[in-house]
This record gives C-alpha cells, sequence and structure tokens, in this order.
C-alpha cells in the first residue's frame, strides 16, 4: 500500500474503510469458538490408516493400510497432504510444528474451548506417524505415494489403487531441509507434550535431536533425494529449517548448544515477505525475538537482531513497514495467488504469538509508521480471521461448514466422491473423474473446516473442484489458523 501524505488523504481513507467495514456481516466472537471446533474436525478427514473408535468424521473409514510395506516399515497413518491421497512428509512435518506452536501458545484458550485435547490428538496422529518414519538416526522416510499416477486419479483413499511407494532420505541421499523440519516438529510437539505424557516427550525430543544432527551433517535439498516431490513440494533451500529447528530445540530443551547455532552459524535469515511451508525464516525470527523480549534486550548477541527482522515482517503486515503486504480491497492479506489463505493464516499466527509476547513484555512494537500495542496486533489477526470467516465483499466464508454461504465444492477426493459408508462399491480412477470430478453437484461430504486457497487478489472466488488453485483445501493452512481461532476466541 503506498504511503500516504496528506492529512484529508488519510481522513478520508480512514472514513472509507470504516463505511466498508460497517457494511460487511461482522463475525461475533461467539463464533471463533465454532470455527476453532471445526477447524480439528477437519484433521480427522484428512487421517490415513486405520481410523481410531472415537473418530467423529463418520464419513470417512480405513485407508491406505500397507503404506511402508514396501520398504518394511509401517508408515500407516499420518495425513492427506491437501484433496489428494498423498504423504508429503515436508509439509507434514510444517502442519505439525504449527499446530504444535497452536496448543504451546494458545494453551489456555483451547482449554476454555475445551479443544486441547483435541489439538494434542491432531498433534499426535502426526508425530506418531513421524516417529515411524524415523527408524533409526539418519534416515527418514519423507514421502508415501507417487504424485504424479495420484494425482492422475480421482478416487477415495479407502479405494486407493494408485502406487504407494515410499521415499526416504539417508546418508547417501540427505535432505537437511526434510530432517530439519522434521526436528523442528518433533521439538514444538515435545513441549506441547511435556506437561501431559512426559515419556512420550521425551521420545519426541530424543527423534528431534537426531534428526537435527543428521541435517546439519548432510546437507542438501531434499528433493534431489527425492525427485517426485520435487514437482508439488519442492524446497528452495534448507537455511531456514535449520534456523528453525535449532530455536525449537532450544525453547524444549533450554539448551545453550542451540542458541550458540543459531549466534554462530548463519545470519539473522533477513528481511522475509512471507511465512510458510518453504520459507520457516520468520517463524524462527519469532522464537528469537520472544527470547530477546524476555531477556529485555540486553544479550549481547544477535537476539536483537531476529527481534528486528520479526518486526519488519509484523510491521508490514498491519500496513505500518516500509514494505507492506498487499491487501485486497476487502482487507486480506494477499501475498500470492495459489492457495493465498496459506499465507494468511502463519502471517495472522505471527500476530497473535507476537501480541502475547508484547502483552507478557508490556511493551510497544515500533514500527516505520507509528506504536502498536499487543491489542493492536491482535486487532489485525482478528481482521483476517472475521474475513476469511465471512465478513469479506462475497459474504462467502472460505472455511467449509461455517455459517451458510461457504464453499461447497472444494478440490477434495474424499469429499466429492460419496462415502463409502453409504456405497461401498469401489470407485475407479475413471470412474472418480468422469462420475465425480467432472459432475457439477456440490461434493457429497462436508469436508468440515476446511480452509480453501481462497479468493484472488480482487477478493474474488469461483466455487468450483475444477478450480484447484482456489479452492483445494490443505493442510498447511489449516494448522497455524487453529492458533489463531483460539487466540481471537
Amino acid at each position: 500500500m503506498s504511503q500516504l501524505r496528506s492529512g484529508s488523504s488519510q481522513c478520508l481513507w480512514t472514513s472509507t474503510l470504516f463505511i466498508a467495514l460497517l457494511s460487511m456481516p461482522m463475525t461475533h466472537g461467539a463464533n471463533y469458538g465454532e470455527a476453532l471446533t471445526k477447524s480439528l474436525l477437519y484433521f480427522e478427514a484428512q487421517r490415513s490408516g486405520k481410523l481410531p473408535p472415537n473418530q467423529r468424521v463418520n464419513w470417512r473409514g480405513d485407508s491406505a493400510l500397507r503404506d511402508g510395506s514396501d520398504a518394511h516399515v509401517d508408515l500407516t497413518g499420518g495425513y492427506y497432504d491437501a484433496g489428494d491421497n498423498m504423504k508429503f512428509g515436508f509439509s507434514l512435518a510444517f502442519t505439525t510444528t504449527m499446530l504444535a506452536w497452536s496448543s504451546v501458545e494458545m494453551e489456555s484458550e483451547l482449554k476454555t474451548y475445551k479443544e486441547h485435547e483435541n489439538v494434542l490428538a491432531a498433534i499426535k496422529w502426526a508425530t506418531d506417524y513421524l516417529i515411524n518414519a524415523h527408524p533409526e538416526p539418519n534416515v527418514l522416510y519423507g514421502q508415501v505415494g507417487d504424485g504424479y499416477s495420484d494425482h492422475a486419479c480421482w478416487m477415495r483413499p479407502e479405494d486407493m489403487t494408485t502406487p504407494r511407494p515410499s521415499y526416504r532420505i539417508d546418508v547417501q541421499h540427505p535432505g537437511a531441509d526434510l530432517a530439519g523440519e522434521t526436528a523442528a516438529a518433533m521439538a514444538a510437539a515435545s513441549l506441547a507434550f511435556a506437561q501431559y505424557d512426559a515419556a512420550y516427550s521425551e521420545k519426541l525430543i530424543g527423534h528431534a535431536k537426531d534428526l537435527f544432527e543428521f541435517a546439519k551433517a548432510y546437507p542438501g535439498v531434499y528433493q534431489s533425494s527425492i525427485p517426485n516431490a520435487g514437482g508439488f513440494y519442492a524446497s528452495s533451500g534448507y537455511q531456514d529449517e535449520l534456523f528453525w529447528a535449532a530455536a525449537w530445540l532450544h525453547r524444549a530443551t533450554d539448551d545453550q548448544t542451540y542458541l550458540d547455532y543459531l549466534n554462530e552459524e548463519y545470519g539473522t535469515g533477513g528481511q522475509r515477505t512471507i511465512f510458510a511451508w518453504d520459507d520457516k525464516f520468520v517463524g524462527a525470527q519469532v522464537l528469537m525475538a520472544k527470547l530477546a523480549l524476555e531477556r529485555g534486550g540486553e544479550t549481547g548477541d544477535k537476539l536483537q537482531d531476529f527481534k528486528n527482522m520479526a518486526e519488519y515482517f509484523i510491521c508490514n503486515c498491519v500496513q505500518m513497514g516500509s514494505n507492506n503486504v498487499k491487501k485486497t480491497p476487502g482487507g486480506l492479506l494477499w501475498f500470492l495467488p495459489w492457495n493465498n489463505l496459506q499465507y494468511t493464516t502463519t502471517a495472522s499466527f505471527v500476530l497473535a504469538a507476537y501480541s502475547k509476547y508484547l502483552k507478557a513484555a508490556n511493551t510497544p512494537i515500533n514500527c516505520p509508521s507509528g506504536t502498536f500495542q499487543a491489542a493492536d496486533l491482535l486487532y489485525h489477526a482478528r481482521t483476517q480471521v472475521d474475513y476469511i470467516l465471512g465478513s469479506n465483499p462475497t459474504s462467502m466464508s472460505y472455511m467449509v461448514g461455517f455459517g451458510t454461504n461457504y464453499p461447497k465444492s472444494p478440490h477434495h477426493r474424499a469429499a466429492s466422491i460419496v462415502s463409502i459408508k453409504q456405497n461401498s462399491t469401489a470407485v475407479t480412477c475413471n470412474d472418480g473423474m468422469n462420475k465425480w470430478y467432472n459432475n457439477p453437484a456440490p461434493n457429497p461430504n462436508v469436508l468440515t473446516g476446511a480452509l480453501v486457497g481462497g479468493p484472488d487478489e480482487n477478493d474474488a472466488y469461483g466455487d468450483a473442484r475444477t478450480n484447484f488453485q482456489q479452492s483445494e483445501p490443505v493442510i498447511v493452512t489449516v494448522a497455524p489458523f487453529v492458533g489463531v481461532l483460539a487466540a481471537v476466541a
């Protein structure tokens, strides 16, 4: 957004915005709790493997029960990535880290809404899988399924006949980004479970430490070792994952070694414009900024530099920075055309978490265009939540199953084909494509709690499963939103 130079322009702009906001149907606070509950139901719909007796999303059935059998490893469980039937370890691990961060940072709020146990269950469904995927110190299975054959078929996960190869990284085939992100996930999850299952927490931190050492010792991007992943979740580098893992390991263990690593190995990550599955520098910067705030700025190391970088991103998100994030006319933070909401939810999480850190330190954030209090950051996070839940120019909730006007045809195989509980006749690859993917009717199963990719930069959205750039829900989008919803509820 361009800087406004005259006071009259500022007043005109502010009053126009105020009128626009008044004309939108606002989300009432009481509904945040409902959205929070639904966001966690989404993860149950994404479950792979043998479903538990307390499964609440009852249109799903057991699936992919032989995952890992080709490698003689149990790789059942975990989450399907998006609207497909793939298990991509890189995005799954980031999802796990963000779910765990949501649980750790917003624990009291989650308990207030009686969702804390459901968050822990969502994390554990992922970490149980990740533990099995790490059968020895320098081996990590990073993908199950062939992305290309999977994407060429439209099948329920319960009917899958596409190949399910297991792909791994090891000493000869490294992937520091994948190992580093999985280390971060394990460390963050160990914090989430620390008070509730000490033995499990210790097990997780053991895996985290091993994976971090593996990542440091054997650098490289993981798609060099798992080329099949490159067409779907190619990594642009591994330094951010090493930073992110070290930051989480330090928070989980309070071991100075990890802080020394952050201070000595590289720079700060620099000024970032997004926080996402392929760029975790902002996340690591925010964790270090928390430490800087707790220590009062008298650190003698790079904590203040990390804090400056974190606040650069935050100031730009609240439109008070030197390189403000673009907004749609209706007020949504706009980053990239493909699944923009994944970036909006992570940015909103950063605002909500940093609001807590500022409040605890009783200090404001000084941006290039003004000073912000903790409450201001939380307000800005809430505006993004409100937009996503329906306070936008189309009056559409981008959370499936929330309100009455929400996407009815998200790009999602399981949701778009009649439930196996209703009709157990197998749906073949081609039948799925012809009878269900190309069917103009709404999805027969409501994928409650899913967030679609969201509107374009002009607030427009096309509700069609063929419009996958906008209509495909992805696990990485919902995980941070769990924490944001808890924070604003």
